[in-house]
């Protein structure tokens, strides 16, 4: 028996109390993502939590949704195990390894294997990013400066193939697909990320905006928000550390692992990131996508790290519902 069953009885859901009529984005879907607990790549940065307790807390703390965790089970074992603790799977995270030709020649096997597991746990949305790769590992939050390696026009040409037949392939299967931009790769900077949008068949897949990364890799991620419009199909919540940040451009903090080894990322509204801002340009255009509350790792328990991100958020939707009611109201 699980902790939300032994506690059903006494403990209230705060899935439920969390979500009211005058939030904003009312049919916008809360998840987080389960990296907080294990790190999928930093193997020295995991708990050692086990799956199912991972689900208990994330269902008591008062998420919706989550992403494919590590060690997690599959197919019907993680349908029912979703299922007890009323979840839903809301992702799977693919991560394509690449040089500057673009991706490797096994990046649609690794690829189709992640699509598997999505769909036979029954989720939602193939998140689509490349791996951090050497180089550009080194020079995340500052890879506009010379020497950082790029893609080569071929290595375009051959991601926006790769991502396009994946994609078309998710679809086909019943489901939605997104590209995640992200620091230490080679899509992390504004012109990147600019360049990857307008190369993608918005019919087919949609962007996945991460707004920890984007911040990281120098771009306002309200502003690409606004200017991406119905493009941002599903994203990522997290906030930035502006020390940690700053050594991170400066050079004094070694590259994108070493700065989540510094916690780069903290907890919801803790950081840099204007969610309010974000909260307000997402409603205003009725967003019902995921809103995946993330953090890599936390100094304290992540649980704890959890229920803050998920309080924040409440807070946040709240404040935006409540200020579009009142603007209503006043006929402004």
């Amino acid at each position: 028996m699980s902790a939300v069953e032994i506690g059903a009885d006494i403990a209230p859901d705060l899935r439920v109390l969390l979500r009211r009529p005058r939030d904003a984005m009312p049919r916008a879907s809360i998840g987080t993502v389960p990296i907080l607990w294990n790190n999928v790549d930093l193997a020295d940065l995991r708990h050692g939590t086990d799956a199912m307790t991972i689900l208990d807390e994330i269902a008591r703390t008062g998420y919706e949704g989550t992403q494919l965790g590590l060690g997690f089970p599959a197919a019907s074992a993680l349908r029912t195990a979703l299922a007890e603790r009323r979840l839903r799977l809301a992702e799977v995270y693919l991560s394509i390894p690449a040089t500057v030709d673009g991706p490797t020649p096994d990046a649609m096997a690794i690829g189709r294997e992640r699509l598997r597991l999505l769909h036979d746990g029954g989720g939602e949305v193939l998140v689509i990013a490349l791996d951090v790769s050497p180089g550009r590992n080194e020079q995340a939050g500052r890879a506009n400066e010379p020497g950082t390696p790029v893609l080569t026009e071929a290595g375009w040409r051959a991601l926006h193939d790769v991502v396009h037949r994946l994609a078309r392939e998710a679809v086909a299967a019943g489901h939605r697909a997104a590209f995640h931009p992200h620091a230490g790769t080679f899509v992390e900077t504004p012109g990147e990320v600019g360049r990857l949008v307008a190369a993608l068949d918005p019919s087919v897949i949609g962007i996945c905006l991460d707004v920890a990364h984007y911040t990281v890799g120098g771009g306002d991620p309200v502003a690409v928000l606004r200017d991406l419009g119905d493009r941002v199909t599903h994203i990522h919540l997290k906030d930035v550390d502006p020390t940690v940040l700053d050594g991170l451009r400066r050079g004094t903090i070694g590259g994108f692992e070493g700065a989540i080894r510094a916690r780069l990322f903290t907890e919801l509204g803790a950081g840099v990131v204007d969610l309010d801002g974000l909260i307000a340009v997402a409603a205003a255009r009725s967003y019902d996508g995921w809103l995946m509350v993330e953090q890599d790792t936390s100094w304290g328990p992540p649980s704890e790290s959890a229920a803050i991100g998920r309080r924040v958020l409440a807070a946040a939707l709240r404040r935006s519902g409540g200020a579009a009611a009142d603007t209503g109201r006043d006929g402004r």
